[in-house]
Protein backbone atom coordinates (compact mmCIF):
# COMPACT_ATOMS: atom_id res chain seq x y z
CA UNK A 1 0.00 0.00 0.00
CA UNK A 2 3.09 2.15 0.68
CA UNK A 3 4.22 2.69 -3.03
CA UNK A 4 0.63 3.73 -3.71
CA UNK A 5 1.48 6.84 -1.70
CA UNK A 6 4.55 8.34 -3.20
CA UNK A 7 3.67 11.76 -2.94
CA UNK A 8 3.74 14.23 -6.49
CA UNK A 9 2.33 17.87 -5.03
CA UNK A 10 0.97 20.04 -7.83
CA UNK A 11 0.08 23.10 -5.43
CA UNK A 12 -1.23 26.60 -4.61
CA UNK A 13 -0.85 28.48 -1.78
CA UNK A 14 -4.32 27.82 -0.02
CA UNK A 15 -5.81 30.75 1.91
CA UNK A 16 -8.35 30.48 4.06
CA UNK A 17 -7.91 26.93 4.01
CA UNK A 18 -10.97 24.41 3.83
CA UNK A 19 -13.17 27.21 2.70
CA UNK A 20 -14.75 26.76 -1.18
CA UNK A 21 -13.56 28.71 -4.20
CA UNK A 22 -15.99 30.43 -5.94
CA UNK A 23 -15.41 31.75 -9.71
CA UNK A 24 -17.62 32.41 -12.45
CA UNK A 25 -20.10 30.62 -10.62
CA UNK A 26 -17.63 27.63 -10.50
CA UNK A 27 -17.85 26.33 -6.76
CA UNK A 28 -14.83 23.89 -6.01
CA UNK A 29 -13.19 22.25 -2.52
CA UNK A 30 -10.01 24.85 -1.21
CA UNK A 31 -7.85 21.45 -1.51
CA UNK A 32 -8.41 17.96 -3.59
CA UNK A 33 -6.61 14.77 -3.60
CA UNK A 34 -6.20 13.16 -7.45
CA UNK A 35 -4.14 10.01 -8.19
CA UNK A 36 -2.70 9.54 -11.39
CA UNK A 37 0.15 7.28 -13.26
CA UNK A 38 3.40 7.54 -12.71
CA UNK A 39 5.77 10.99 -12.68
CA UNK A 40 7.09 11.42 -16.23
CA UNK A 41 4.12 9.64 -17.85
CA UNK A 42 1.43 10.95 -20.21
CA UNK A 43 -1.31 11.23 -17.80
CA UNK A 44 0.76 12.38 -14.37
CA UNK A 45 1.55 15.18 -17.33
CA UNK A 46 -1.79 16.12 -18.15
CA UNK A 47 -2.82 15.52 -14.13
CA UNK A 48 -0.22 17.79 -13.65
CA UNK A 49 -1.34 20.57 -16.59
CA UNK A 50 -4.97 20.41 -15.55
CA UNK A 51 -4.41 20.70 -11.67
CA UNK A 52 -1.90 24.16 -12.38
CA UNK A 53 -5.08 25.37 -14.16
CA UNK A 54 -7.24 24.62 -11.81
CA UNK A 55 -4.95 26.85 -9.32
CA UNK A 56 -4.12 29.65 -11.55
CA UNK A 57 -8.05 29.95 -12.42
CA UNK A 58 -9.63 29.62 -9.13
CA UNK A 59 -6.47 28.81 -6.20
CA UNK A 60 -7.39 25.25 -5.54
CA UNK A 61 -4.61 23.27 -4.53
CA UNK A 62 -4.68 19.77 -6.22
CA UNK A 63 -2.19 17.21 -4.61
CA UNK A 64 -1.37 14.04 -7.08
CA UNK A 65 -0.42 10.36 -5.62
CA UNK A 66 1.37 8.82 -8.60
CA UNK A 67 1.37 5.02 -8.54
CA UNK A 68 2.25 2.70 -11.84
CA UNK A 69 -0.55 0.22 -11.01
CA UNK A 70 -4.35 0.27 -11.34
CA UNK A 71 -4.22 -1.08 -7.34
CA UNK A 72 -2.20 2.11 -6.42
CA UNK A 73 -4.60 4.20 -8.27
CA UNK A 74 -7.53 3.08 -7.50
CA UNK A 75 -7.27 2.42 -3.27
CA UNK A 76 -6.80 5.87 -2.69
CA UNK A 77 -10.34 6.61 -4.17
CA UNK A 78 -11.49 3.34 -2.81
CA UNK A 79 -10.74 4.39 1.10
CA UNK A 80 -11.77 8.00 0.27
CA UNK A 81 -8.52 9.35 0.67
CA UNK A 82 -8.56 10.71 -2.85
CA UNK A 83 -11.70 11.82 -4.50
CA UNK A 84 -10.71 11.65 -7.95
CA UNK A 85 -8.16 9.61 -10.45
CA UNK A 86 -6.77 9.84 -13.86
CA UNK A 87 -7.35 6.09 -14.92
CA UNK A 88 -6.57 3.61 -17.79
CA UNK A 89 -8.14 0.74 -18.36
CA UNK A 90 -8.13 -0.87 -15.34
CA UNK A 91 -11.55 0.87 -14.33
CA UNK A 92 -13.01 -1.45 -16.81
CA UNK A 93 -11.89 -4.17 -15.29
CA UNK A 94 -12.42 -2.86 -11.38
CA UNK A 95 -16.08 -2.65 -12.79
CA UNK A 96 -16.12 -5.72 -13.85
CA UNK A 97 -14.61 -7.69 -11.30
CA UNK A 98 -11.69 -8.80 -13.20
CA UNK A 99 -7.79 -9.43 -12.85
CA UNK A 100 -6.76 -7.78 -9.59
CA UNK A 101 -10.09 -6.66 -8.62
CA UNK A 102 -10.85 -10.54 -8.34
CA UNK A 103 -9.55 -10.66 -5.18
CA UNK A 104 -12.49 -11.34 -2.14
CA UNK A 105 -11.22 -7.59 -0.83
CA UNK A 106 -12.03 -6.01 -4.02
CA UNK A 107 -15.13 -7.20 -6.74
CA UNK A 108 -16.85 -4.85 -8.87
CA UNK A 109 -16.28 -1.62 -7.91
CA UNK A 110 -19.08 1.51 -8.49
CA UNK A 111 -16.37 3.65 -10.37
CA UNK A 112 -17.96 6.18 -12.72
CA UNK A 113 -16.08 8.15 -15.23
CA UNK A 114 -16.52 12.48 -15.39
CA UNK A 115 -14.17 12.75 -19.12
CA UNK A 116 -11.49 10.67 -21.12
CA UNK A 117 -9.57 11.72 -23.68
CA UNK A 118 -10.09 10.07 -26.77
CA UNK A 119 -6.91 7.71 -27.67
CA UNK A 120 -6.57 5.02 -30.37
CA UNK A 121 -4.78 1.53 -30.27
CA UNK A 122 -4.29 -1.04 -33.21
CA UNK A 123 -2.42 -4.08 -34.72
CA UNK A 124 0.57 -3.30 -36.74
CA UNK A 125 2.47 -5.35 -39.42
CA UNK A 126 5.50 -5.00 -40.94
CA UNK A 127 6.14 -3.96 -44.84
CA UNK A 128 7.62 -7.61 -45.15
CA UNK A 129 5.04 -9.18 -44.52
CA UNK A 130 2.09 -10.05 -47.04
CA UNK A 131 -0.51 -9.39 -44.12
CA UNK A 132 -3.04 -6.49 -45.25
CA UNK A 133 -6.21 -7.30 -43.11
CA UNK A 134 -6.75 -8.39 -39.55
CA UNK A 135 -8.07 -11.42 -40.89
CA UNK A 136 -4.89 -12.04 -42.46
CA UNK A 137 -3.36 -12.91 -38.95
CA UNK A 138 -4.72 -15.99 -38.57
CA UNK A 139 -2.50 -18.96 -38.19
CA UNK A 140 1.03 -15.51 -38.00
CA UNK A 141 2.95 -14.62 -34.68
CA UNK A 142 1.72 -11.76 -32.59
CA UNK A 143 3.04 -10.44 -29.90
CA UNK A 144 1.52 -10.67 -26.30
CA UNK A 145 2.74 -9.45 -22.82
CA UNK A 146 3.02 -11.43 -19.68
CA UNK A 147 0.30 -10.61 -17.06
CA UNK A 148 -0.70 -7.13 -18.98
CA UNK A 149 -4.08 -7.68 -18.99
CA UNK A 150 -5.30 -3.84 -20.93
CA UNK A 151 -2.99 -5.67 -23.69
CA UNK A 152 -4.11 -8.58 -23.97
CA UNK A 153 -8.13 -6.66 -24.19
CA UNK A 154 -6.89 -4.83 -27.04
CA UNK A 155 -5.39 -7.69 -28.77
CA UNK A 156 -8.52 -9.55 -28.60
CA UNK A 157 -10.48 -6.99 -29.54
CA UNK A 158 -8.72 -6.21 -32.51
CA UNK A 159 -8.60 -9.81 -33.81
CA UNK A 160 -12.32 -10.00 -32.66
CA UNK A 161 -12.95 -7.56 -35.91
CA UNK A 162 -11.46 -9.86 -37.99
CA UNK A 163 -13.37 -13.17 -36.69
CA UNK A 164 -10.70 -14.40 -34.68
CA UNK A 165 -9.16 -14.70 -31.40
CA UNK A 166 -6.20 -15.27 -29.90
CA UNK A 167 -6.22 -19.20 -30.17
CA UNK A 168 -5.92 -18.49 -34.27
CA UNK A 169 -2.63 -16.57 -34.03
CA UNK A 170 0.58 -18.01 -32.95
CA UNK A 171 1.14 -15.80 -29.44
CA UNK A 172 4.53 -15.05 -28.69
CA UNK A 173 4.24 -13.81 -25.05
CA UNK A 174 7.46 -11.05 -23.90
CA UNK A 175 7.99 -10.02 -20.34
CA UNK A 176 7.04 -6.79 -21.14
CA UNK A 177 5.34 -3.83 -23.34
CA UNK A 178 8.98 -2.67 -24.74
CA UNK A 179 10.70 -6.35 -25.29
CA UNK A 180 7.55 -6.81 -27.72
CA UNK A 181 7.79 -4.37 -29.47
CA UNK A 182 11.80 -4.77 -30.00
CA UNK A 183 10.94 -8.04 -30.57
CA UNK A 184 8.80 -6.21 -33.83
CA UNK A 185 11.22 -4.86 -35.09
CA UNK A 186 13.62 -7.38 -34.92
CA UNK A 187 11.13 -9.40 -36.89
CA UNK A 188 10.63 -11.79 -34.36
CA UNK A 189 6.82 -11.38 -34.94
CA UNK A 190 4.36 -10.89 -37.09
CA UNK A 191 2.13 -8.18 -35.69
CA UNK A 192 1.86 -6.23 -32.37
CA UNK A 193 -0.54 -4.01 -30.82
CA UNK A 194 0.50 -0.50 -30.15
CA UNK A 195 -0.73 3.69 -30.04
CA UNK A 196 0.01 5.67 -32.82
CA UNK A 197 2.73 7.59 -31.25
CA UNK A 198 4.66 5.12 -29.82
CA UNK A 199 8.28 6.52 -30.34
CA UNK A 200 10.24 3.25 -31.13
CA UNK A 201 7.98 2.39 -33.99
CA UNK A 202 9.91 5.22 -35.28
CA UNK A 203 12.90 2.52 -35.90
CA UNK A 204 10.78 0.03 -37.55
CA UNK A 205 9.17 2.27 -39.78
CA UNK A 206 13.01 2.85 -40.84
CA UNK A 207 13.52 -0.48 -40.97
CA UNK A 208 11.05 -3.30 -41.59
CA UNK A 209 8.28 -0.46 -42.57
CA UNK A 210 5.11 -0.08 -40.69
CA UNK A 211 1.57 -1.13 -41.93
CA UNK A 212 -1.44 -0.45 -39.98
CA UNK A 213 -4.14 -3.14 -40.12
CA UNK A 214 -7.24 -1.05 -40.54
CA UNK A 215 -10.44 -1.69 -38.76
CA UNK A 216 -12.84 0.76 -40.56
CA UNK A 217 -16.00 2.14 -38.77
CA UNK A 218 -18.24 0.97 -42.23
CA UNK A 219 -17.51 -2.57 -41.23
CA UNK A 220 -20.15 -3.21 -38.74
CA UNK A 221 -20.28 -6.90 -38.55
CA UNK A 222 -16.67 -6.32 -37.46
CA UNK A 223 -17.29 -3.67 -35.42
CA UNK A 224 -20.07 -5.71 -33.70
CA UNK A 225 -17.54 -8.10 -32.88
CA UNK A 226 -15.34 -5.80 -31.67
CA UNK A 227 -18.24 -4.32 -29.14
CA UNK A 228 -18.90 -8.50 -28.05
CA UNK A 229 -15.43 -8.80 -26.98
CA UNK A 230 -15.14 -4.96 -24.79
CA UNK A 231 -17.79 -2.31 -24.38
CA UNK A 232 -15.29 0.31 -24.07
CA UNK A 233 -14.36 0.58 -27.60
CA UNK A 234 -15.12 2.88 -30.93
CA UNK A 235 -14.23 3.65 -34.26
CA UNK A 236 -11.80 6.26 -34.52
CA UNK A 237 -9.54 7.56 -37.24
CA UNK A 238 -5.75 8.42 -36.83
CA UNK A 239 -4.11 10.96 -38.47
CA UNK A 240 -1.30 11.69 -36.63
CA UNK A 241 1.44 8.95 -35.76
CA UNK A 242 4.16 6.59 -37.27
CA UNK A 243 3.44 5.72 -40.81
CA UNK A 244 0.07 7.49 -40.12
CA UNK A 245 -1.02 11.33 -42.36
CA UNK A 246 -3.66 13.22 -43.46
CA UNK A 247 -3.74 11.09 -46.71
CA UNK A 248 -2.93 8.28 -45.25
CA UNK A 249 -5.12 7.56 -41.79
CA UNK A 250 -5.08 4.94 -39.77
CA UNK A 251 -8.78 3.44 -38.63
CA UNK A 252 -8.55 2.07 -35.26
CA UNK A 253 -9.87 0.85 -31.74
CA UNK A 254 -10.68 3.97 -29.74
CA UNK A 255 -10.84 4.47 -26.19
CA UNK A 256 -10.17 6.33 -23.58
CA UNK A 257 -6.79 7.45 -21.32
CA UNK A 258 -6.47 8.65 -19.29
CA UNK A 259 -10.34 8.55 -17.90
CA UNK A 260 -11.14 11.30 -14.79
CA UNK A 261 -12.87 8.87 -12.87
CA UNK A 262 -14.33 8.64 -9.57
CA UNK A 263 -17.10 6.47 -7.42
CA UNK A 264 -20.77 6.94 -7.64
CA UNK A 265 -21.38 7.92 -4.20
CA UNK A 266 -19.57 11.82 -4.93
CA UNK A 267 -21.83 14.98 -4.93
CA UNK A 268 -23.61 15.21 -8.55
CA UNK A 269 -22.34 19.07 -7.51
CA UNK A 270 -19.22 18.55 -6.57
CA UNK A 271 -18.48 16.41 -10.43
CA UNK A 272 -20.65 19.08 -11.56
CA UNK A 273 -18.41 21.87 -10.77
CA UNK A 274 -15.00 20.25 -11.22
CA UNK A 275 -15.90 19.46 -15.13
CA UNK A 276 -17.02 22.97 -15.67
CA UNK A 277 -14.08 24.05 -14.24
CA UNK A 278 -12.06 22.18 -16.46
CA UNK A 279 -13.58 23.64 -19.03
CA UNK A 280 -13.55 27.34 -18.24
CA UNK A 281 -9.37 26.43 -17.66
CA UNK A 282 -9.09 24.41 -20.99
CA UNK A 283 -7.63 27.40 -22.19
CA UNK A 284 -4.71 27.07 -20.16
CA UNK A 285 -3.86 23.14 -20.13
CA UNK A 286 -4.40 22.84 -23.69
CA UNK A 287 -0.87 22.77 -25.25
CA UNK A 288 0.70 21.38 -22.45
CA UNK A 289 1.21 17.99 -24.98
CA UNK A 290 1.05 17.16 -28.33
CA UNK A 291 -2.93 15.42 -27.37
CA UNK A 292 -3.88 17.22 -23.92
CA UNK A 293 -6.32 19.08 -26.40
CA UNK A 294 -8.50 16.21 -26.97
CA UNK A 295 -10.04 16.83 -23.06
CA UNK A 296 -12.29 19.33 -25.00
CA UNK A 297 -16.00 18.93 -24.04
CA UNK A 298 -16.94 17.53 -27.25
CA UNK A 299 -14.02 14.77 -27.69
CA UNK A 300 -13.65 14.02 -23.98
CA UNK A 301 -17.35 13.72 -22.55
CA UNK A 302 -19.10 10.70 -24.59
CA UNK A 303 -19.81 7.69 -24.59
CA UNK A 304 -18.56 5.03 -24.54
CA UNK A 305 -15.57 4.69 -21.97
CA UNK A 306 -14.22 2.07 -19.16
CA UNK A 307 -17.22 2.97 -16.70
CA UNK A 308 -20.68 4.74 -16.31
CA UNK A 309 -20.27 8.25 -16.51
CA UNK A 310 -21.14 10.03 -13.62
CA UNK A 311 -24.70 11.97 -13.05
CA UNK A 312 -23.20 15.17 -12.47
CA UNK A 313 -20.72 14.92 -15.59
CA UNK A 314 -23.59 14.35 -17.27
CA UNK A 315 -25.59 17.04 -15.99
CA UNK A 316 -23.04 19.91 -17.06
CA UNK A 317 -22.46 17.99 -20.52
CA UNK A 318 -25.83 17.54 -21.50
CA UNK A 319 -26.24 21.76 -20.38
CA UNK A 320 -23.23 22.29 -23.03
CA UNK A 321 -25.14 20.11 -25.65
CA UNK A 322 -22.26 17.27 -26.13
CA UNK A 323 -24.41 14.22 -24.24
CA UNK A 324 -27.21 12.97 -26.20
CA UNK A 325 -29.75 9.89 -26.36
CA UNK A 326 -26.98 7.47 -27.80
CA UNK A 327 -24.85 8.26 -25.07
CA UNK A 328 -27.74 8.30 -22.40
CA UNK A 329 -28.79 4.55 -23.93
CA UNK A 330 -24.93 3.64 -24.06
CA UNK A 331 -24.78 4.80 -19.69
CA UNK A 332 -28.11 2.73 -19.23
CA UNK A 333 -26.74 -0.69 -20.63
CA UNK A 334 -22.86 -0.44 -19.02
CA UNK A 335 -24.94 0.52 -15.45
CA UNK A 336 -27.28 -2.64 -16.11
CA UNK A 337 -24.28 -4.65 -17.44
CA UNK A 338 -22.38 -3.86 -13.59
CA UNK A 339 -25.67 -4.32 -11.49
CA UNK A 340 -25.67 -7.68 -13.21
CA UNK A 341 -22.10 -8.20 -12.21
CA UNK A 342 -22.84 -7.08 -8.81
CA UNK A 343 -25.43 -9.60 -8.38
CA UNK A 344 -23.14 -12.39 -9.72
CA UNK A 345 -20.41 -11.91 -7.58
CA UNK A 346 -22.96 -11.85 -4.49
CA UNK A 347 -24.47 -14.95 -5.48
CA UNK A 348 -20.95 -16.55 -5.85
CA UNK A 349 -19.57 -15.62 -2.83
CA UNK A 350 -22.38 -17.07 -0.85
CA UNK A 351 -21.99 -20.46 -3.05
CA UNK A 352 -18.05 -20.06 -1.80
CA UNK A 353 -18.57 -19.59 1.63
CA UNK A 354 -21.32 -21.78 1.71
CA UNK A 355 -18.74 -24.32 -0.42
CA UNK A 356 -15.88 -23.31 2.36
CA UNK A 357 -13.74 -22.55 -0.91
CA UNK A 358 -10.51 -20.80 0.45
CA UNK A 359 -9.63 -17.32 -0.21
CA UNK A 360 -6.52 -18.62 -2.56
CA UNK A 361 -9.37 -20.87 -4.62
CA UNK A 362 -11.37 -17.94 -5.10
CA UNK A 363 -9.77 -15.88 -8.02
CA UNK A 364 -10.78 -19.21 -10.20
CA UNK A 365 -14.16 -20.15 -8.53
CA UNK A 366 -15.14 -16.50 -8.77
CA UNK A 367 -13.76 -16.62 -12.86
CA UNK A 368 -15.42 -20.20 -13.35
CA UNK A 369 -18.85 -18.51 -11.60
CA UNK A 370 -19.16 -15.55 -13.46
CA UNK A 371 -18.27 -16.58 -16.95
CA UNK A 372 -20.99 -19.11 -16.43
CA UNK A 373 -23.41 -16.55 -14.97
CA UNK A 374 -22.62 -13.25 -17.69
CA UNK A 375 -21.64 -14.63 -20.52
Amino acid sequence: MGSAFIRGTVAAVAIFAGQAVLADEVTLPRTMVWTSYDLGSTGYVEASAMADALDKNYGTTVRLTPSGTGIGRMLPLAKKRATFGFMGNEIFFASEGMFEFAARDWGPQEVRVLLGRPAAVGLITGLDTDIESVADLKGRKVGFVQASPSTLMNTEAALAFGDLTVDDVEQVIYPGYGAMVQGFIAGEIDAVPVTPTVSALREAEGGRGVRWLDMPGSDSAGWDRVRASATIFSPTSMTVGVSISEDDPAELLGYRYPQLTTYADTSEDEVYNLVKALDESYDLFKDANGVIARWNMQDAGSSPAGAPFHPGAIRYLREMGVWDAEDDAWNETRIARLEAVKSAWAAATEKADAEKVSDDDWPAFWDSYRSDALN
